[in-house]
């Protein structure tokens, strides 16, 4: 349902609501908040909240300037977890300096001119995620281990799959919040699940992704376990990945509607994604655990496509009508999807306006397929040189985001034991 702002502060008279969540994301994609009373809404969609922007990782390009968060009253959500007497609603917000101008390093803002300018060549994107993301178990004093909360295998059941009533209950949490999802199993590691959603808008996509992620933490508490989107959270298992599936609309009409239509013009926005996918690699993998997963189990390595092998980078649907012609399957949940999805969306259009030619499909008799970065400085160092994301990222936004990761990179280098590096850094907040 789409709400107005009026009607947001009727729906606060009429259902008890006391608390509003006003929902953000810093430039690494961690969902961040600031609860007001709702009484305060009247003032809030009128003036802002203030936010002091030098607390907040990747907010420097605001140069010590506080901020200001207005709230888009379209993604309005109650949060069933929480009391139902004095309730408390979430919205998501837009980050602007006082003058009402946009604050560059808001991905929200960032994904909304992606789609505007796609929207002015009439392309119009739409995206659906599949998450993964692994349960453990908890000791008496409630704090994780590292023990999977089960040693299921893909799409087993109960009670070899002791995660089936969790994911239950997300997918009805998430139900009550007015979001659809599509399907969930329990996926190849060892207490790993999934949670499918299907294909929107990109924003009411990227928002629906983090809508999943505080979901999915919140039921695990009220469970006893502990729930990681870390990367690669066991050495010796598989990693947890974030399948992004697209599809573009041009005119009222689906490019996939027919194979005719489908071949040409999804394998050219495929071909961009693949000639600018190392440019952007920093920000769909963007932890130095991120790698650990690549080129592991079935994680991609190579930039490749296939439409049989499921197992390669890009996933291009010829066969199965109905099916979101497109997937990529290199991301991972510690991104920020605003401006990966973004990103997607201006690879695709610099296929369409170099008229791109997609590289033969994956053959395992082919050895000279070019390859991902191998780790988060390759990655860095690729990022501070493209001409690509210079073109379309702010380059106060582009000078950070790469300096916090080159950071990072440096303490990870400098750790003589890793997984401590890795357990203390991710496990616990990813």
């Amino acid at each position: 349902m789409i709400y107005s702002e009026s009607e947001i502060l009727q729906y606060i008279d009429e259902n008890d609501v006391k608390f509003v969540k006003l929902a953000f994301c810093d430039l690494e994609g961690r969902l961040k908040n600031i609860s007001v009373l709702s009484s305060e809404m009247s003032a809030v969609f009128a003036h802002g909240m203030r936010l002091t922007a030098k607390k907040i990782k990747g907010f420097s390009p605001a140069d010590g300037r506080d901020l200001y968060l207005f709230p888009d009253a379209q993604t309005m959500r109650v949060l069933p977890w929480r009391p139902q007497h004095g309730r408390v609603i979430r919205m998501f917000c837009y980050v602007k300096y006082p003058d009402g101008t946009n604050f560059e390093g808001d991905g929200r803002y960032f994904l909304k001119q992606a789609m505007k300018n796609a929207s002015a060549k009439g392309l119009y994107f739409r995206f659906g995620t599949s998450g993964e993301f692994t349960l453990f178990r908890t000791d008496n004093n409630g704090l994780p281990t590292k023990t999977p909360h089960d040693f299921a295998g893909y799409c087993d059941i109960a009670p070899d799959d002791k995660g089936e009533n969790f994911r239950r209950d997300v997918c009805l949490t998430l139900e009550q919040m007015g979001i659809q999802p599509v399907s969930s199993r329990h996926q190849s590691g060892h207490g790993q699940h999934e949670i499918d959603f299907n294909a929107s808008s990109a924003l009411k996509s990227a928002d629906t992704f983090l809508c999943f992620k505080s979901a999915v933490k919140s039921v695990a508490d009220n469970h006893g376990v502990h729930a990681s989107f870390m990367p690669k959270p066991l050495r010796n298992d598989c990693g947890n990945g974030l399948h992004i599936s697209m599809n573009i609309l041009h005119d009222d009409y689906s490019l996939g509607e027919s194979s005719a239509d489908v071949t040409p013009d999804i394998k050219t926005a495929a071909a961009g994604i693949m000639k600018y996918i190392k440019d952007f690699a920093v920000f769909t993998n963007s932890t130095a655990n991120s790698y650990s997963r690549l080129g592991e189990f079935s994680a991609p390595r190579y930039i490749t496509w296939s439409s049989r092998d499921a197992d390669q980078m890009i996933k291009i649907n010829e066969e199965n009508e109905g099916e979101v012609p497109l997937t990529l399957r290199a991301p991972d949940c510690a991104c920020n999807p605003y401006f990966v999805f973004g990103l997607m969306i201006y690879a695709s259009m610099e296929g369409f306006e170099q008229k791109l030619s997609i590289p033969p499909e994956y053959s395992k008799n082919r050895s000279d397929y070019d390859i991902l970065p191998k780790n988060l400085a390759e990655s860095a160092e690729i990022a501070k040189n493209s001409e690509f994301l210079k073109k379309y990222l702010p380059e106060s936004v582009l000078k950070e985001y790469v300096a916090e990761r080159e950071q990072e990179w440096k303490e990870y280098s400098a750790e003589y034991d890793k997984d401590i590096f890795t357990e203390k850094k991710y496990f616990y907040s990813l």
